[in-house]
Order: C-alpha cells, then sequence, then structure tokens
C-alpha cells in the first residue's frame, strides 16, 4: 500500500512538472520567404535559437515567393489583428507603408546590436525614430554570365547593353547550331511583379533614364531615353530571350540557367551557391558573377533588394520574438546564411570574415555595390509605393507583350502616378 502510494505520488509530481513545463513553453512563429534555400536557412537559424533556448519552440511559415502575393497574405493577419504570426519578414520596400503594425525594437534591446548592421539600411528601416525592422540580409542585381562559353566563343565579360545583347545572340546561336535548341542567350525577371520593376529600374538608372520618381519627389520616368530602354528590352523577347521571358520569376530565371540552357542570367546574389552545388547544377565550376551593363554613356545599377524582419504589434510574446529577431539577424546566423545560401549579410563585418569570403568570392569584390545599389522610390513614395510600383511594372509589361508601345505605355504611367501621387513631372537626374 506504501509503495503504490509513493508510486502515485511520484506519478503526480512527474506530471506536475511536465504540465509546468509545456505551460512555460512558448511557440513562436516566424513568416519567412522560400526563393532558393531561404526557407531552409531559416529552418536551420531557427533550430540553432531553440538549443540555446529549450523553452521556446519556433515555427517557420512558408509564405509566397512573389513580393505583392506575400504582401497581401500579411495584409490579411493585420487586418484581423491575428496573433497567429510573431516575426515577419519584410521587403527593404515596406517599412513606410507597414510600421503601424510593427513594435519598435529599440524597446527590446536593438539598440545594444544595430551599430553592426549597415547605417543606410538602418536608416530605411527607422520611422518616425522608431525601429520597425532588423536588417537580414540585403541584395542588389547582379549579371551571371557563362565564364566556359565566353572563352569558348572568345568573348568578354559584357560592360553595355549592346555588348550583352550582341555576346547573347552570338553564344545562343552558336550553342543551338550545336544541337541545342533550347539554349537562350538571357533570362531574367520579365513577370508583371515587383521583380519586373527591380530589372526595369536597373535598365532606366544605367541609362540616365530616371528612376521612375526621383528622391525630391519628381516624376520622371517619361523620356526620351526611358522609351529607348523600353524598345530595348522589348526587342530581347523571342531573340536572345524566351518569349516566356515575360512569364518568368527568379526562380525560373535560375532554373532555365543553372540546367545550362542560357549564358547569361540577372538574378540576386541567393542564385550563387545553389549554382554552384555540384549535385543540382549543370554549371557548377562554370560560371562567375560581374556588375550589370549599362548604357554606353550610363553606370552600371543595380536595384537594392533584401529583407528584415519586424516583430509584430499584435503578438502575444513580443519580447520573445523581438529575442528571436534579434537572434536571426546576429553574427552567427547572417554567417551561417552567407556562407551556405551566399546570402549578403547586413553586418558590415562579416564582408571581412576569412570563411564568407572563400565561400562567396565575389562579397568582397563586389562590396561596393551592395553598399551603393539604387533604392526603389519607395521612401518618397510612402504610404503608396505599392501602387506606383504596380503602375511601374504593369506599364513596362505591357511593352514588353506589344500590348502597348514604350511611348503610349510611359505617357498612361505618368499620368496614372500624377493622379497616386499629385507629384509634379520632373527631368532624370544624372
Amino acid at each position: 500500500m506504501k509503495k503504490a502510494l509513493v508510486f502515485i505520488l511520484s506519478l503526480s509530481l512527474v506530471m506536475f512538472f511536465t504540465v509546468s513545463v509545456a505551460a512555460e513553453e512558448v511557440t513562436i512563429t516566424v513568416a519567412g520567404g522560400a526563393v532558393g534555400q531561404e526557407l531552409e536557412m531559416t529552418e536551420k537559424a531557427a533550430e540553432m535559437y531553440m538549443e540555446e533556448n529549450p523553452d521556446v519552440v519556433i515555427e517557420v511559415l512558408d509564405t509566397p515567393d512573389l513580393a505583392q502575393d506575400r504582401l497581401g497574405l500579411y495584409l490579411q493577419f493585420f487586418e484581423a489583428q491575428s496573433s497567429e504570426v510573431d516575426v515577419f519578414q519584410i521587403d527593404v520596400i515596406w517599412p513606410g507603408d507597414l510600421s503601424e503594425h510593427f513594435v519598435d525594437l529599440y524597446d527590446y534591446g536593438a539598440d545594444e546590436v544595430v551599430d553592426m548592421h549597415f547605417d543606410e539600411i538602418v536608416e530605411n528601416n527607422t520611422v518616425d525614430g522608431e525601429l520597425i525592422a532588423i536588417p537580414w540580409f540585403t541584395d542588389a542585381g547582379l549579371l551571371y554570365y557563362r565564364t566556359d562559353l565566353l572563352e569558348k566563343y572568345d568573348l568578354d565579360v559584357p560592360e553595355t547593353w549592346t555588348e550583352l545583347e550582341e555576346a547573347a545572340q552570338t553564344i545562343q546561336d552558336g550553342e543551338r547550331e550545336e544541337g541545342n535548341e533550347d539554349f537562350v542567350g538571357f533570362v531574367w525577371q520579365g513577370d508583371a511583379y515587383e521583380g519586373l520593376t527591380t530589372n526595369a529600374l536597373e535598365w532606366f538608372a544605367s541609362s540616365n533614364a530616371g528612376t521612375i520618381i526621383s528622391d525630391d519627389g519628381y516624376i520622371t520616368v517619361n523620356n526620351e531615353r526611358a522609351v529607348e530602354v523600353l524598345e530595348m528590352a522589348a526587342g530581347w523577347v523571342g531573340t536572345i530571350s524566351p518569349s516566356g521571358v515575360t512569364g518568368m520569376a527568379e526562380e525560373d530565371a535560375r532554373a532555365v540557367f543553372q540546367g545550362g540552357n542560357a549564358a547569361f542570367m540577372r538574378n540576386w546574389p541567393y542564385a550563387y551557391a545553389l549554382a554552384q552545388d555540384e549535385e543540382e547544377s549543370a554549371i557548377a565550376g562554370n560560371f562567375d558573377v560581374s556588375t550589370l551593363p549599362a548604357a554606353e554613356d550610363g553606370e552600371p545599377a543595380h536595384t537594392l533588394g533584401g529583407w528584415n524582419l519586424a516583430v509584430s504589434q499584435y503578438s502575444e510574446n513580443p519580447e520573445i520574438a523581438a529575442d528571436v529577431a534579434l537572434y536571426l539577424a546576429g553574427y552567427e546566423s547572417q554567417k551561417m546564411r552567407a556562407v551556405e545560401a551566399s546570402m549578403n549579410p547586413t553586418i558590415e563585418e562579416l564582408y571581412e570574415d576569412e570563411e564568407v569570403l572563400e565561400a562567396v568570392p565575389f562579397f568582397g569584390e563586389l562590396y561596393d555595390v551592395f553598399v551603393n545599389a539604387v533604392a526603389r522610390p519607395s521612401t518618397v513614395s510612402a504610404p503608396n509605393y505599392n501602387q506606383v510600383s504596380e503602375y511601374y511594372y504593369q506599364a513596362v509589361h505591357s511593352v514588353l507583350t506589344g500590348q502597348d508601345d514604350a511611348l503610349t505605355a510611359l505617357e498612361y504611367l505618368e499620368l496614372d502616378l500624377q493622379d497616386l501621387t499629385g507629384f509634379e513631372i520632373g527631368e532624370p537626374q544624372h
């Protein structure tokens, strides 16, 4: 009887302890991306955090690849003031539009780590003195090229858009003559979405055609050089680029290039590590990256990209959520992501880390590209940037698909932007 009583008491204590531990366990949900290795890397960093914090469970929510689709999902959470998601991965262009939904990370210890990150991104994420997102990884558009094919056809890395057209056509013709009918010269992001905005902005800015809306609030998108740029890009469709490029996003372009069926590709740094994977890539060891081309009288332009981590105002555990966000954006996590997935750190010191530079040499070679990238007009047009971008990429897409001519598309775009923003017409800044 005594033994039975002791057993029951012991079992009760075990059950009480188990229930107490379970009651103290907190689940934090992180809404992250899944382009390339993003999901895998976020889950790995989450595991690193959980090993150090066994009372916290991090669940990673897979979200849509396309920026506007992801934004639409986020807005549903915000409209419902839902506590379902604690930490949101947000685009570099969203802080001004979404700040009301996030906590000030300075209230949760960000002041102790924020100085490690690039000042420009911290400033971008600061709204009315509040840090509404911690920098996580940055981006800039790059030109990927096949080193083996440039050597085969005795070509240099193109420095102008004209040189790119000529090199792409030469290689495409040669590879097709040798039997690869699927081979194309140049792949990029031509679908009607935010990715097309980033591509077209690079064409415009590198050709002295402006940046849609100037920093001082003038609409510059309708000008003679812009017409020429759009006609140039439309000429790629069905020639050096497949007709289907007008439906391509990042992963579509990567699949073609990584499969060995393109000479050149415009994409973000994340594609580098994947294309170097000897088990998964047909071109491992046979490609490199460089700055994007420019017009003969222009300078290369690379659209600033990147993502940040913000903590929801509606989280039931903002303090723990903030700790998770700061950890995921911390030194060890960013280093892991850089080495394993070629994701650009926002911590300046990592660009001098030997392990990082060994894994991704161009982080050092193209450092200036990443710190001087061209920003989209998200700050000057806030809170209307999402609509500005949609007007822009739809207009560009209509030219690429032959629906409109470049002059007509830009004239209508200019009127739409005037109606939306109330800004005056100005000249592109050189």
